[in-house]
């Protein structure tokens, strides 16, 4: 008979991390927070309903972390995840792309399904947890 004392210990499942922060993310947001006149402990990044495509990402300056926010460290910059918003970013990598006319945070979202014509919006469906790999 096997008790409980004999069994080997489960390994705790590893913590997926929500989001991913490319170089060019990191480093624009290293910039943002360290040309603010006050202290910030990241940026808040989230989603919500809107646009003609049903849903639209935010982001803003966050001076403190809410004690329900996904806490994300990468590449040396805080991404505070609005927990509304963790089964929509699953998976995601922030990125930051400049191109002639425009410079600006994208999001390469596996879970998003379709855009707006005019980049404002998108669909996006919630993740399947077993679709994802742990962070490394």
């Amino acid at each position: 008979m096997t008790t409980a004392a004999t069994q080997p210990a489960k390994k705790p499942r590893p913590k997926l991390q929500v989001m991913r922060v490319s170089d060019a993310a990191a480093a624009r947001i290293r910039d943002i927070i360290g040309k603010s006149d006050k202290p910030l402990a990241g940026v808040r990044v989230g989603v919500k309903n809107g646009g003609c495509a049903g849903m639209a990402y935010t982001m803003e300056y966050a001076e403190r972390a809410e004690s329900a926010d996904e806490v994300v460290e990468d590449k040396g910059v805080t991404i505070l995840i609005d927990p509304k918003a963790v089964l929509f970013l699953l998976g995601t990598e922030m990125d930051y792309k400049v191109d002639k006319l425009s410079a600006q945070f994208v999001f390469n979202n596996p879970n998003q399904t379709s855009a707006c014509g005019c980049g404002e919006s998108v669909a996006l469906t919630p993740a399947k947890d077993g679709s994802l790999e742990p962070a490394t």
